[in-house]
């Protein structure tokens, strides 16, 4: 006798359109964490500080030989177990005919705020920077006063103040700085974490103000925007999607898909 399989009822099908939409959601958030992981297990860059490569890359010209104006969003992996997760954020500017690069981190020891700590094209703990956000010209020489503003109003630049998770950390920091000059149109890569951190839960425009965003406290939150893209964070960590260069945004990996900016890469090219 051939046997009948009941229907499922509505309520049925409803459980497991739910069961479907968490393990989704699960493998989004933890699975590229856990790949990120086993890939810390065989990674060669040096687990101290103290051993670790700080150079500069070369990447960026001297000053000198650099008339035009620039500001540069830049993030390398951080250091030990950290770099499984995250990435750490600063910010490097240049008025037209300046005579140096400045460079703007929040680091979590000390007095947070730093100035030309390091070299502005300079690896961070080994590891070598990404180019986030690129721009130059007129552009840039009206975004540095700004930038300069930001980076003097930072709300939590006491010793002290700075927390590895959830916040306020170096993306923090950066994070805060765009939401001030939302001109940019720039966001960090997905695995910034801390740039979502928030003193109070907020519900209203996205830092470029290209869409909205829901956030509580940046330990959850959802964005929607043309320059964030579609994002959902879970404790800090981000999943989503890039809409203005398709990429699929993964917690550990940022974005994927998504070239990073080459060194020569205008403010015109950036949007395109």
């Amino acid at each position: 006798m051939t046997q009948t399989h009941p229907t499922p009822s509505p309520r049925q099908r409803r459980r497991k359109i739910h069961r479907t939409i968490v393990l989704v959601l699960i493998a989004s958030f933890f699975v590229p964490i856990g790949v990120r992981a086993a890939g810390y297990y065989f990674d060669e860059t040096p687990r101290s500080w103290s051993r670790a490569n700080w150079d500069s890359t070369g990447s960026l010209p001297p000053a000198a030989e650099h008339p035009e104006a620039r500001v540069l969003v830049l993030s390398a992996r951080t250091g030990g177990w950290r770099g499984v997760f995250a990435v750490h954020s600063w910010i490097v500017a240049k008025p037209q005919n300046g005579e140096r690069w400045t460079r703007y981190d929040v680091v979590g020891w000390g007095n947070p705020v730093r100035t030309n700590g390091w070299a502005p094209d300079g690896r961070w703990r080994g590891n070598h920077p990404v180019v986030s956000t690129d721009v130059r010209g007129a552009e840039a020489q009206a975004l540095i006063p700004k930038i300069e503003a930001a980076v003097k109003d930072y709300q939590w630049a006491n010793a002290g103040d700075y927390r590895a998770w959830p916040g306020p950390n170096s993306n923090t920091f950066v994070a805060n700085v765009l939401r001030a000059v939302p001109e940019m149109n720039a966001s960090l890569p997905a695995n910034a974490v801390g740039r979502d951190f928030r003193p109070d839960f907020y519900f209203g425009l996205t830092d470029s103000r290209s869409g909205i965003e829901v956030n509580l406290w940046g330990l959850a939150g959802f964005k929607l925007g043309w320059v964030e893209g579609i994002e959902l964070n879970f404790l800090g960590l981000v999943t989503g999607f890039d809409l203005r260069a398709p990429a699929i945004k993964l917690p550990g990996f940022g974005d994927v898909g998504l070239n990073a900016l080459d060194w020569t890469a205008t403010a015109d090219e950036r949007r395109q």
